[in-house]
This record gives structure tokens, sequence and C-alpha cells, in this order.
């Protein structure tokens, strides 16, 4: 089965009444999680990105106690787990600021960690392509606050 166009799916939305278009919705949800999850974004979080924020670092903490310190495998894994949980969430959001704030945080907390990042070199890869991602998100915002980013970024550095 062929998937149409985004395109041909506005104009196809366009059509439908809004009793429609609020059946597609639950029906689009009850099929996958991530469904479930942008929808629930967009209804109750999108207005207030700071509190998203805020709940994406609370989660991140809670997966970051689970870290395995004493076995560098194990805490890889962990943190591979909470970098594909933020770039979930960073996708929902679309926003290059909660990108940013949240991939930081990200690095803070793996320094927290107590591993040494330079003792594996999956570990470091794992650092060095975040702070990437960071740098790329950071070159596309207004110069005052790239400025604040970038002093953050540095202390990372």
């Amino acid at each position: 089965m062929k998937s149409a166009t985004l395109n041909e799916l506005k104009k196809e939305l366009q059509e439908l009444s809004p009793k429609q278009m609020q059946d597609l919705f639950i029906r689009l949800a009850k099929y996958k999680k991530d469904n479930k999850e942008l929808l629930t974004f967009l209804l109750f979080e999108a207005h207030d990105e700071p509190a998203y924020i805020q709940n994406i670092k609370d989660e991140m903490d809670e997966l970051f106690t689970e870290v395995n310190k004493r076995n560098v495998y194990l805490a890889k894994k962990t943190l591979r787990k909470i970098v594909r949980t933020a770039n979930k969430y960073i996708r929902y959001s679309g926003s290059k600021t909660v990108q940013i704030e949240v991939l930081i945080y990200f690095c803070q907390g793996m320094k927290k960690t107590g591993i040494s990042i330079r003792s594996s070199s999956v570990l470091e890869n794992l650092y060095e392509q975040q702070l990437k991602k960071i740098k790329k998100a950071l070159s596309t915002l207004h110069e005052d606050l790239q400025y604040d980013y970038q002093q953050e970024l540095d202390d990372l550095g």
C-alpha cells in the first residue's frame, strides 16, 4: 500500500467534519504509543515549553539513577536509552531551544554520573555527538540566545 503525500493528506483532512477528525485522531492514537504521546504533547504541553522541558529533565533524572557506574557496557546501554528518550521528546516539540536545553542537560548529567567518559571510545563518541547536535542547533538561534547557551556549552567542553 502506497502512502499518500502530506499535501494529499492535508487536502483530504480539510474535507472532514470535526466529528470525523476526532474519530480519526482517536483511532490513530490507539495504534501506536508514539502517536498518543505526540497528541498528548500537542494538546496539553505545547503551550508551556518551560514546563515541558522540566518534565523531560525530571524523566532524565530518573533514568540517570539507573545508570550502572561499575560496568561501562551497561552504563552505555542506559545512556543510549536516555538519548533515545530525549530525542523522541525533542522531535515532538520541534523547537531548537528545547533541543539545546535537553541535550545540554543530558551532557551535564552524563558528567555527573562519575563515569569516565574518556575511558571508553563509545561513551566519548556518544558525548561528542550530543555536543555536535547542540552546536548545530545553536547556530540557528538568535545571537543573544546563542551567547547564553554558548557559555553553558563551554562549561561542558
